[in-house]
């Protein structure tokens, strides 16, 4: 069922072209600057104030002048206190030293401490948002200003698929399925599509429905999804339809047109939801998307020439991601609906694609560069695995299970024509893309010959090293951590059940030399890996 002319696929045939390059959905400037943001200092009194509120801590200085609060402030950017009014006794005020310059805020409390509309808990997570905030407003005001511009909201399908001319087929194998997948004129790449699903039998209404926004905190990061932007701060970061779920800045509410579709309020996001915010929700080790992908392509597809380099047709890729957000962990992507392997290939790779965080997150992706660009075997390994303990839980687990699956994938490379290079280039630029946001850096980056280098080093390294290491080559934060001796007997123990012996005289090696069993060295290291690196 794949569109492909090819009768064969081998590793030159395998290319990463720039002229099809596509800049990820998700824009992560806003997202960046809230992490670079000042944290939050407090200033201590270092005597007992009898007149203290009792909602306010040892942040409380008493009744001290604007000079005097400056001077305990000093140099300390994130430094915060609080102080009686001089001018106003009975009122407090909050002094924040932010950019050089000390800032003061009359403060409130009526069970929640609070300057403007939000209302936080403590004066620490007060002051954490204000930083954040104003670190972010100072250094991208003009950025704000015309995120609205571009907005991604009809590219993603919300309006544009209102419009379109679709015509129902049932799902092949599902009878009685009330699903329905569509066929239209024009491809809408939507991660978000998932709020114009029809019924079986029921005609699309045209009518017109308003947003039900109301002022939302969201637990873990959150893109909106009109300007596709980061939603930053600590609390009330945008607004959400209690209706149906669609979630934008407050600024962004005002532009959004009145496609409201409260018949799918109850469907839960998989696709484009921030990873470790999914697999909280689910209470799941890695995405399920990821797992139950994984688990079809292996029973089916390892044979399949040219698997995940040849594309599957978009709209059953769609209608993939549909039952995801629709079902959940009850999606049906058996054979008897999707036939072709590729379509399950094809929807692993959306789902890595439309993460708003990258498996290989954003603050780490220069040290896995960094460390590619290391000529040292030894050295090179060692620099990767300090980058991969710094990686969120759930990002670690997810790497660790997809890379698993890849060195299966190339032992059937006779059968696939897809060795580790090969998926280096199809999955790098997903797992690994690049923080700049800039879309002409990122495209140079692109055509840059090393940064495709770079980017399939990390794959090509899990499924083929084909160089003996010692117990030299253990990250030393696993031995600052006190760690080494479980991963090193661990994985001895093992190498030596497989090979049966140790090099005689020296060192223990994870084998002895033999180069088909190095080929799975490190790939067997980084699996045992994930039961200490947590």
């Amino acid at each position: 069922m794949a569109a492909s002319s090819n009768s064969s696929l081998s590793g030159s045939s395998v290319s990463s072209d720039p002229e099809d390059y596509q800049p990820p959905i998700w824009k992560c400037y806003l997202y960046q600057l809230q992490q670079e943001a000042p944290r939050p200092k407090r200033i201590t009194c270092p005597q007992e104030m009898e007149n203290r509120p009792k909602y306010y801590g040892r942040e409380f200085h008493a009744m001290i002048s604007r000079e005097r609060a400056d001077e305990l402030l000093g140099g300390a950017e994130g430094g915060y206190l609080i102080r009686e009014s001089q001018r106003q006794p009975g009122t407090y005020t909050l002094a924040l030293r932010f950019a050089n310059q000390t800032l003061n805020y009359r403060l409130f409390y009526d069970g929640k401490h609070f300057v403007g509309e939000k209302r936080f808990e403590s004066i620490h997570d007060l002051v954490t948002d204000a930083l954040i905030t104003l670190y972010i407003e100072t250094k991208a005001a003009e950025y704000i200003a015309k995120m609205t511009t571009n907005p991604i909201y009809e590219h993603l399908g919300y309006t544009s698929l209102l419009r379109d001319k679709m015509t129902h087929r049932p799902s092949q194998g599902r009878a009685g399925s009330r699903r329905v997948t569509f066929q239209r004129e024009n491809k809408i790449s939507s991660p978000l599509a998932k709020r114009t699903t029809l019924r079986d039998g029921e005609k699309q209404r045209s009518y017109e429905k308003a947003h039900n926004f109301k002022v939302h905190t969201f637990r873990g990061p959150h893109w909106c999804e009109y300007c596709a932007n980061f939603m930053w701060g600590l609390i009330a970061q945008g607004v959400r339809c209690s209706d149906c779920g669609l979630n934008v800045h407050k600024q962004c509410s005002k532009l959004v047109p009145s496609d409201c579709q409260p018949d799918l309020r109850r469907i839960k996001k998989v696709f484009s939801c921030d990873l470790t915010t999914l697999v909280k929700a689910h209470n799941t080790q890695r995405p399920m998307v990821v797992d139950m992908c994984i688990r079809e392509i292996e029973m089916r597809g390892l044979n399949s020439e040219g698997l995940y380099r040849v594309s599957g047709f978009t709209e059953h890729i769609e209608d993939v991601k549909l039952t995801f957000d629709r079902d959940g962990d009850r999606a049906d992507i058996s054979t008897d609906v999707y036939a072709d392997i590729n379509t399950i290939a094809g929807a692993l790779k959306l789902y890595l694609r439309d993460l708003p965080i990258p498996v290989i997150t954003y603050d780490v992706y220069s040290k896995f560069i960094q460390a590619a660009k290391i000529t040292n075997p030894d050295a090179r390994l060692e620099a990767i695995h300090e980058g991969l303990l710094l990686l969120p839980p759930a990002h670690y687990e997810t790497l660790r299970y997809l890379m698993t699956h890849l060195k299966r994938v190339t032992m059937f490379e006779k059968d696939n024509f897809m060795n580790a290079e090969n998926l280096g280039i199809v999955f790098g630029p997903t797992l690994m893309q690049p923080p700049d946001q800039n879309t002409l850096a990122t495209l140079n980056d692109m055509r840059s010959a090393d940064h495709g280098q770079h980017c399939f080093c990390l794959i090509d390294m899990t499924v083929t090293l084909g160089t003996s290491y010692t117990r030299k080559t253990i990250p030393k934060i696993l031995r600052r951590n006190g760690r080494e001796n479980f991963l090193v007997e661990s994985v001895y123990s093992q190498k030596e059940e497989r090979s049966g012996e140790r090099s005689a005289g020296g060192p223990t090696r994870f084998c002895p030399g033999n180069s088909t069993c190095c080929r799975h060295d490190y790939l067997h290291y980084f699996q045992t890996l994930h039961r200490v690196a947590g």
